[in-house]
């Protein structure tokens, strides 16, 4: 039985979840906590390729359900070979996405059967759920502004967008709306956070959630 904790961060483009879990990462590193963080997808050497060929802007065009059992591939090894091995010795991880990325992207707004990624995840991802999930919300046209900011940032210039920052803005908004629907879905495992808010603000709020309910054992 896994005896770390899970926390994971979700939310669309630009939203400051890696950020975020970086700080919060930092935080419980400084509290002498053992932190591992990690991403999906990637986490694992096997993880990372599939990454590689998901976000290859030349990768042939797919299918939302051949992209759903992509990700789980990579999750599945991602498990296996980091996140499990962590809990059991008593670290904490921290991920930037998780299995609530797949449910927005390739279910909710991509059209995948709901009962598809249920039986994926019953299969794949459990016992091993979050413990916390932080859902940092912003408007889509203000995550898709930073993204661009972040994607040209240290860039040659006309840096390439992923398939996901091509999409338009439509497309983003659904994304927005569908995270909010999985917030309210899971109100005691995931909190909605301001993600327009300043950057050392929300870390405040994310440790003062974190320290709360998983520090100090309170639900």
């Amino acid at each position: 039985m896994a005896s770390g904790r899970f926390i994971t961060f979700e939310g669309g483009e630009g939203s400051g979840k890696s950020t975020q879990a970086q700080l919060l990462a930092d935080r419980l590193r400084a509290e002498g906590i053992d932190v591992l963080l990690t991403r999906e997808p990637g986490g694992s050497p096997f993880a990372e390729q599939v990454r590689s060929l998901i976000l290859d802007p030349k990768t042939a065009q797919h299918s939302p359900l051949s992209e759903a059992l992509l990700f789980y591939a990579a999750r599945a090894d991602h498990l296996e070979k980091a996140i499990r091995p962590a809990l059991a010795a008593e670290r904490w991880v921290i991920c930037d996405r998780f299995s609530d990325s797949t449910r927005v992207y390739q279910s909710i707004v991509g059209g995948v059967d709901p009962t598809v990624i249920e039986a994926l995840d019953g299969l794949l991802v459990a016992p091993t759920s979050p413990d916390l999930t932080f859902i940092l919300d912003v408007p889509a046209a203000t995550g898709l502004m930073r993204a661009n900011r972040r994607r040209h940032a240290g860039q040659p210039e006309g840096a390439e967008p992923d398939p996901y920052e091509k999409r338009d803005l439509a497309f983003h908004e659904r994304l927005r709306a569908g995270y909010l629907a999985v917030a309210k879905a899971e109100p005691q495992r995931c909190l909605l956070i301001d993600g327009a808010a300043p950057s050392d603000a929300i870390a405040h709020e994310v440790w003062a959630h974190a320290a709360s309910r998983l520090l100090r054992g309170t639900a």
